[in-house]
């Protein structure tokens, strides 16, 4: 019998929402929300009614009974670090979904609403993949200072759902890989995956491997205390320098690697040494991580947005192809790698986790 799923893929101001059958993808679309719109709401949890009820509304627009839907899958949001996995909506996991243990985001909402829409239809509610999935080895947590070790916060969905694909294409599993997975788009994470965990990974988000669109990725941390310590700018300035403002944003003004491409090729010196300082530290990224692994690398794996360009591929791939060899999986398809989740827990190929 086949399987049909609702998925939930809340962003600051949207909200994806795909209902698939089994893995066939039977309509989607992106909601748009205003700025007017989202400031109504003093918390992202009170949000939750309106972007409900555009959800249901759409599916009405659409004329599907959601009374045929057998699951609910939502973006997993800034949860407890843990390990990958489907995981049940369960009472805990919702309360801290709630309660924004980790930080206020968007994708906190994906739960939140696939709980409430799936107890109203008395289906089950997942969520896959968050992004806190922290199944790092404990020595790759050490920083060199005890108060700050390294931490998980990656582009776990897609990254295991890629990896998981390439098993699938060759006949193996994803517990039998050692894989390098390269994630490029706003930000940029570079793990390594053994015998199905990601044993270290580059923090995409807090600072840390290389640069991306929008993110600095490491700073010598000397230099990073005198800025803190400078005067000459709050806590938030700082921060934003790292994460939204830093990477191509800071050198180039952009974050589209498109345009960056484009003012190279037309001869701007800048943007050709910026793509070319980003394409090494990538490179050395997958070095690093085919160090994890001791050099037994069965395939580098690159994906995100970025991978659409063939011209930075092949660049990376000149620099570290004699790794192990490649494959491009471009772009990300975050609704179906939601949708799988559930399916392998429905199908009896996993168990679904406990928060």
């Amino acid at each position: 019998m086949s399987i049909k799923s609702l998925i939930i893929n809340p962003g600051s101001t949207s909200t994806k929402i795909g209902v698939f059958e089994d893995e066939n993808l039977l309509f989607e679309e992106t909601l748009r929300h205003s700025t007017e719109e989202i400031e109504q709401y003093a918390s992202i949890v009170d949000q939750k009614d309106f972007r409900k009820k555009i959800i249901t509304d759409l599916l009405e627009e659409k004329k599907f009974d959601a009374k045929t839907l057998n699951v609910i899958v939502g973006r997993g949001g800034m949860l407890k670090p843990i390990p990958g996995g489907t995981y049940a909506v369960t009472d805990e996991l919702l309360a801290d979904l709630k309660a924004g243990v980790q930080g206020q985001h968007a994708s906190n909402l994906g739960g939140i609403l696939a709980r409430e829409i799936g107890d109203s239809l008395g289906i089950p509610s997942y969520i896959v993949d968050p992004v806190v999935v922290d199944e790092l080895q404990p020595i790759a947590r050490y920083s060199g200072v005890p108060e700050l070790p390294r931490t998980s916060v990656f582009h776990a969905l897609n990254t295991k759902a890629v990896a998981k694909r390439y098993a699938k294409e060759t006949g193996r599993t994803y517990e039998s890989l050692r894989l390098i997975v390269v994630h490029m788009g706003g930000g940029v994470s570079v793990g390594a995956h053994e015998f199905g965990k990601v044993v270290d990974v580059f923090n995409a988000l807090d600072g840390d491997g290389a640069f991306s669109p929008e993110r600095a990725g490491a700073v010598q941390s000397g230099a990073l205390i005198k800025m803190c310590f400078s005067g000459k700018y709050t806590q938030q300035e700082v921060y934003g320098k790292f994460v939204g403002k830093g990477g191509f944003n800071a050198y180039l003004g952009t974050n589209d690697m498109r345009e960056v491409t484009r003012r190279a090729n037309e001869g701007d010196e800048k943007a050709a040494e910026a793509k070319e300082a980003f394409i090494y530290q990538v490179a050395k990224d997958i070095g690093s991580m085919a160090c994890v692994l001791s050099g037994k690398v069965d395939q580098i794996i690159v994906t995100g947005g970025i991978a659409y360009g063939t011209d930075v591929v092949d660049a990376i791939k000149k620099r570290a192809e004699w790794i192990a060899p490649f494959t491009v999986y471009p772009g990300e398809d975050e609704l179906l790698a939601l949708a799988q989740g559930a399916l392998r827990v429905l199908n009896g190929e996993e168990q679904a986790m406990r928060y």
